[in-house]
């Protein structure tokens, strides 16, 4: 059986549909990446994971049980979102405290070394972080908590390139010593596409594509050459997008690599992760 099961959710607001019927299925101890462009719906979701939204239609369920109202599996699942919910005058070493009242499996010792890697004042209150501490103080208690599923939305929001890589290392670290299914909803897909093991695309509310990565880096691939030659190859096959510089023509495919060599005059190379969502989620 599934670990998380999302059958048939919707989500209204109003008259917008932010979800549209909406299936997962997440496995246990698995990384996935749930991309989609602003507005897709990937927010929504977690916080109906979460029981801080409740579906219109369709239902949640961690381990055949559901999540709505149901505090036994919601202390399962930890949820890493873009907004602090903790007081603004409230230290980080005190909020620490207060999360290991709600999860007790918090490792104290733990956030102490991260806070000390990541260089975040511990004595600071959270109205005097920058945005960039304000997102590794919640990193922090995110991988702390050993609940067995993370969600992280924009865990890297506002950090610079040093902290964001450093993150990267942290987390696979953790999920090495203490395997969870995690889920990373990033807008940097290309730094985060190394330890994402499987990909969730979300576009208008619809999930459009689920599969491994190394699935989905195996179809994606550009074909490119003068316009007549690269249009005779197209025919049968699925095109993404494309585009014209001159006499010139680029044309990105979602299809099986093609076994032959390509015919004269044509070029072919694969698509990385970030290339393929541009593409598929090109409106």
């Amino acid at each position: 059986m599934s670990f998380i099961e999302i059958r048939n959710v919707e989500k209204c607001f109003g008259s917008t549909a932010a979800l549209k019927n909406v299936s997962i299925t997440l496995e246990k101890n698995r990384i996935y990446g749930l991309l989609g462009r602003n507005g897709a719906g990937k927010s929504t979701l977690m916080n109906l994971m979460t029981n801080k939204l409740f579906p219109t239609s369709g239902e949640i369920l961690l381990e055949g049980q559901p999540v709505r109202e149901n505090d036994r599996v919601l202390s399962r699942i930890y949820c890493m979102t873009e907004k602090n919910m903790y007081p603004e005058s409230m230290q980080v070493k005190t909020a620490y405290k207060w999360t290991k009242k709600f999860h007790p499996g918090f490792d104290m010792k733990y956030a102490l070394e991260l806070s000390g890697k990541f260089e975040l004042n511990v004595n600071k209150k959270m109205k005097s972080l920058s945005t960039g501490y304000a997102s590794i103080f919640k990193m922090v208690i995110a991988l702390s908590c050993n609940t067995e599923t993370v969600l992280l939305d924009e865990p890297v929001l506002g950090l610079d390139a040093y902290h964001r890589d450093l993150f990267y290392r942290e987390l696979i670290s953790s999920y090495s010593e203490n395997p969870r299914t995690i889920v990373i909803s990033t807008h940097l897909i290309e730094e985060a596409a190394d330890i994402i093991e499987e990909v969730i695309i979300l576009k208008e509310g619809q999930v459009i594509l689920q599969d491994s990565v190394e699935n989905v880096l195996k179809k994606g691939y550009t074909i490119s050459g003068p316009i007549g030659r690269v249009d005779a190859f197209l025919p049968g096959k699925q095109v993404i997008g494309s585009d014209v510089i001159g006499g010139l023509k680029s044309a990105y495919l979602f299809d099986e690599m093609p076994e032959s060599p390509v015919p004269d005059g044509l070029e072919l190379s694969k698509l990385n992760l970030q290339k393929m969502f541009i593409h598929l989620t090109n409106s």
